[in-house]
């Protein structure tokens, strides 16, 4: 789908970011690898010249893996001998410069698992994906009686201080600024699948009034009855008389005390309003982290939010190439939080602030609900 990208060419794009952000920026005597690589593996760097068109990247039969790989320990040993040698960097410009690349490759690193699932579920055998993934521990179960927890009016300061050095965090998490938020209850669970399955039963993809005008318009074009990836019962890919879903590990039954995944926002908007709630804005989520009773908030899905991604006041781009890292995309998208269970260790936060077109459905994207108080 035009979204996907190769596992390929998420190697060498990680791999050119550092070798233009970092090496030839501030290395002098830096040589690059190989010039046509700047047009295979720019994202979407208008400052960086042209680029191979997104929806084309999967043409890309060349350069071969093992040239990748090359091209990869070339950058990594580059890297290490200009560290290494104090004259060749101003080492307090470019650690920072070098951190994100270390958070953009964590990036591409979970986007290389969902890319590769979707190509996956492309498959009508539907084969399990082979992938080897360490430090997947799988989708906790989710209690489908979830507590309401309160949090009254007030005050809160939201996002990160944008000193460089105290603690990483993307340019569009800060500056730390106050807000104020009503009183509210957000779920203290995910929502899951058996909970997502009555909202099915019940007539939720052919009801317009629980859908948004564009939501009912997406729908309409794409025929959705179902999240992405589930298998409806006597279908073409699931001869069985039970709902199954297709993960990492093949199809299988669903299990109802998953997290319901691979939802758009409109469709975890949806069940939102049928559900007699709505989903939380990305501050009352942030508010909420830290309460003992909050379940999830980290690991299992990223959580779709009313909040639609725009900047924090006083927010500031980046200088250089990496101010279109973040800032140009403030249009148009949802803000998720949290992280998925195929988010690295170590690359989830608080304030971390995730966004997706409100279509998108092919990343690891749950929900949980909120209420309003009087």
């Amino acid at each position: 789908m035009p979204d996907a990208s190769p596992a390929k060419w998420h190697l060498g794009h990680t791999t050119w970011f550092f070798e233009t952000v970092v090496l030839s920026a501030h290395c002098p005597n830096y040589k690059i690898f190989n010039p046509q690589f700047a047009y295979l593996f720019n994202s979407y760097y208008e400052s960086l010249g042209p680029r191979q068109p997104r929806p084309q990247r999967g043409l890309l039969t060349r350069p071969a893996l093992a040239e990748v790989m090359e091209y990869r320990a070339h950058i990594t040993q580059a890297l290490l001998d200009a560290l290494l040698n104090s004259t060749v960097f101003d080492h307090n410009k470019i650690t920072y410069l070098i951190e994100l690349g270390i958070h953009h490759e964590q990036q591409h690193q979970e986007l290389i698992v969902t890319d590769a699932l979707h190509l996956f579920s492309c498959n009508p055998l539907l084969p399990k994906s082979g992938l080897n993934l360490t430090s997947y521990k799988g989708q906790q179960d989710i209690d489908s009686a979830p507590q309401w927890i309160q949090f009254d009016a007030g005050l809160s300061e939201f996002g990160q201080a944008s000193h460089q050095f105290d603690y990483f965090s993307f340019d569009n998490e800060q500056p730390r600024h106050q807000r104020w938020l009503e009183t509210f209850e957000i779920s203290s669970q995910l929502v899951n699948c058996g909970e997502y399955l009555a909202f099915i039963q019940d007539g939720g993809y052919q009801n317009s009034a629980y859908w948004l005008s564009e939501g009912w318009a997406w729908l309409s074009r794409t025929e959705q009855t179902a999240p992405a990836y589930w298998l409806a019962p006597h279908s073409a890919l699931n001869a069985t008389p039970h709902w199954h879903v297709f993960g990492i590990d093949g199809a299988n039954e669903l299990a109802l005390n998953k997290a319901v995944t691979h939802l758009s926002f409109f469709e975890a908007d949806a069940f939102a309003q049928w559900s007699g709630a709505r989903l939380p804005t990305e501050f009352e989520w942030e508010r909420a982290f830290n309460h003992s009773d909050m379940h999830h908030m980290l690991g299992q899905a990223w959580q779709w939010t009313r909040s639609a991604y725009e900047p924090y006041p006083g927010f500031k781009p980046w200088d250089g190439a990496i101010r279109e890292y973040n800032g140009k995309f403030m249009v148009g998208q949802q803000v998720l939080r949290g992280s998925s269970w195929a988010t690295p260790s170590g690359h989830a936060r608080n304030t971390y602030r995730n966004f997706f077109a409100p279509h998108a459905s092919w990343q690891i994207t749950g929900l949980r609900l909120a209420r309003d108080l009087a």
